[in-house]
């Protein structure tokens, strides 16, 4: 299993977003994928992940990120709205067989090469 996300770049609060999480190897179909971000000096948390049956979102971006997938392109999407300078961070995505009923990095593998996002005035 191969993930690649792209779509990073640098914005200014209030501005959008939208990353990609290329799945190749396995049908996208029976997996769970989890958006992750690791900022400077902190360690890696949760963002959100979407099931074949759920979905989820950290607290801290709830009303303003949107996960959805693609299983024909085999592509996850997170659209990221009002960025805020604390969104800021490089975001992965990996896969797991389930949510895990939350956004834990917990059991998730096959961990893409992150994007970076800076939120920056």
């Amino acid at each position: 299993v191969q993930l690649q996300a792209s779509g990073g770049g640098l914005v200014q609060p209030g501005e959008s977003l939208r990353l990609s999480c290329a799945v190749s190897g396995v049908s996208l179909g029976y997996y769970a994928i989890g958006w992750f971000r690791q900022a400077p000096g902190k360690e890696r948390e949760g963002v959100s992940c979407i099931s074949p049956s759920d979905s989820h979102y950290a607290d801290s971006v709830k009303g303003r990120f949107t996960i959805s997938r693609d299983n024909a392109k085999n592509t996850v999407y997170l659209q990221m709205n009002n960025l805020k300078p604390e969104d800021t961070g490089v975001y992965y995505c990996a896969a797991h067989l389930s949510c895990n009923g939350g956004t834990t990095p917990r059991g998730f593998g096959s961990w893409g090469q992150g994007t970076k996002v800076t939120v920056s005035s």
